[in-house]
């Protein structure tokens, strides 16, 4: 993977240092917003090359983020992936029900987080490609 444009939706400033920090040590651009409006904003701007969506988010909530940027033409085959704390029984299908491509549970793992990410990456460059 040479280089990404990574959106990332988290309202806490230390996850959102460590996965920029992560990312960006690996070759990608990141991109930030605090909250789900500014995401949507920002991810209708860029079009990113994948968002990283945090759940529990102030004003609107990550499924309802998830909704709406699908709504939008320009992201539809844009990965998204929920980075939540919410782990239980139920949560991850409720997040791809919403419009999300994957989930990660927080707290993220330093070890595997890249490779998470560029895995999703290389799965959404081989759907092109085959379209």
């Amino acid at each position: 993977m040479t280089t990404c444009t990574v959106l990332l939706i988290e309202d806490n400033d230390q996850n959102r240092y460590l996965v920029t920090f992560l990312l960006e040590h690996h070759g990608c651009k990141v991109v930030s917003a605090a909250d789900g409006i500014s995401g949507i904003a920002a991810a209708a701007a860029i079009v990113p090359d994948l968002i990283l969506l945090d759940i529990q988010l102030p004003r609107m909530d990550g499924y309802e983020v998830a909704r709406d940027l699908r709504s939008i033409v320009a992201l539809g085959e844009v990965p998204i992936i929920a980075v939540t704390s919410y782990a239980m029984s139920g949560d991850r299908a409720k997040a791809i029900a919403a419009g999300c491509n994957g989930y990660i549970e927080k707290p993220i793992n330093p070890d595997t987080f890249v490779a998470e990410i560029f895995a999703y990456l290389a799965r959404q460059q081989q759907a092109q490609a085959l379209s």
